[in-house]
């Protein structure tokens, strides 16, 4: 399939092409490439920018990310590109109620029986691997296994993960535990309580993007970040978590990527 897909785009049979870091690979070529959109531009990294930058000498570029990488802010603050900001919200979107807080077996069990009361579903997200599986003891003791509660990370197989998903889509799953995998891309309009397990590991903008997650209706959406211990936590992640609790109306990424600059 790929390689039908890279004749036809060569030749010219192809008008619009998505795809993800494989449109930068050297075997592509483009018949006429008029336009280069590139969407959640922080997910590229240095060596994929260069190559965008090879690509696009004579074509025009429109990037697109709620939290513009310090890199990207720096070349917009001197004029380097022009930016521009969507500001309006979708109608009936309301504002993510966010909660810092040290982590408790308590805040944790309210957390869910609130968003599973009225019906929704919950995401718990931890920084890495090896504490889903504890993390899905711990909830499965706390609501005495009345909760359909499943994992998701990229080590899974991928038929598995795909399975999970489907299933977390279709409503057959309560709670989903999953590292920051579900940050891109996951659009869950019942899915509306967010609990991230030691929130110090994660960057800021990954947290605003983890926030964006939950409270995509017009249901009032909560997203808790937790640590274990306050005295372990340093002070940019401390100004990192408090710049969410700043920071919590819609629409301001923007303003999160420049604290972020401001904090680095």
């Amino acid at each position: 399939e790929q390689t039908q897909i890279l004749k036809d785009l060569k030749d010219g049979k192809i008008n619009v092409i998505c795809g993800t870091h494989r449109l930068l690979s050297k075997d592509v070529q483009f018949f006429d490439l008029g336009l280069l959109v590139l969407d959640e531009e922080q997910k590229f990294g240095v060596g994929d920018k260069e190559k965008i930058k090879n690509l696009k000498n004579m074509v025009s570029v429109l990037t697109l990310s709620a939290t513009p990488i310090p890199r990207t802010l720096h070349m917009s603050l001197v004029g380097i590109r022009d930016i521009s900001t969507i500001e309006t919200p979708p109608v009936n979107r309301l504002p993510v109620q966010t909660v810092v807080s040290q982590f408790s077996n308590s805040l944790l069990l309210s957390a869910i029986n609130k968003e599973i009361k009225r019906g929704g579903q919950v995401l718990v997200v931890a920084p890495k691997i090896f504490n889903l599986d504890d993390l899905k003891k711990r909830i499965n003791e706390l609501t005495q296994h009345k909760l359909r509660v499943e994992i998701a990370h990229g080590q899974m197989d991928k038929d598995t993960l795909e399975q999970t998903m489907l299933a977390l889509y279709r409503g057959e799953i309560d709670v989903l535990i999953a590292t920051s995998l579900i940050e891109n891309g996951i659009d869950l309009p019942n899915a509306n309580t967010l609990f991230v397990v030691n929130s110090q590991d994660f960057g800021l903008s990954q947290l605003y993007q983890l926030r964006g997650r939950v409270g995509r209706s017009d249901k009032l959406a909560w997203a808790y970040f937790t640590f274990m211990d306050e005295t372990k936590i340093t002070s940019t992640a401390y100004a990192r978590l408090t710049t969410l609790l700043e920071f919590s109306q819609l629409g301001s990424g923007f303003k999160i990527a420049m604290r972020d600059l401001e904090i680095r």
